[in-house]
């Protein structure tokens, strides 16, 4: 199974982040953590390490409701929460990939049938902003 949804986009990398945030935010998802890769790798490991992987930025992000939901039905789905974005310089310099973690997956580690309808709304909330910034 995969565990990811992805797309490549032909926008340049600071466009892609700023689009990505707002097509989140449309389908309620608010942005509780970020993580710049590529600036922890050039601070911990040197200029090199983050130059060769390039922009990286996870975004973990939450909708509320869905949150509270699956908490609901497994206090323990916490340790998948958020759900990451991730938005990373594409194979050129005029594209940018975009991928979101595939709800599903939880579902396959959880024995909670409540959990099952949280991740397909996620799955479909998290589809949606990829299927946004494709036809943009």
């Amino acid at each position: 199974m995969s565990y990811a949804h992805t797309i490549t986009v032909a926008l340049p990398y600071a466009e892609a982040v700023t689009r990505t945030r707002e097509a989140l935010t449309g389908q309620g998802f608010g942005v509780l953590s970020e993580i710049d890769v590529r600036a922890t790798l050039e601070t911990k490991l040197g200029s090199d390490a983050g130059q060769s992987l390039g922009d990286y930025l996870i975004l973990g992000v939450c909708n509320p409701a869905l949150a509270q939901k699956a908490l609901a039905a497994d206090p323990d789905i916490g340790l998948l929460l958020p759900c990451n974005v991730v938005i990373r310089s594409g194979p050129d310099n005029g594209s940018t990939v975009i991928q979101t973690i595939d709800p599903q997956t939880m579902v396959q580690l959880s024995d909670a049938p409540a959990v099952t309808e949280v991740a397909s709304d996620a799955d479909h909330r998290l589809l949606a902003p990829l299927k946004e910034l494709e036809t943009a």
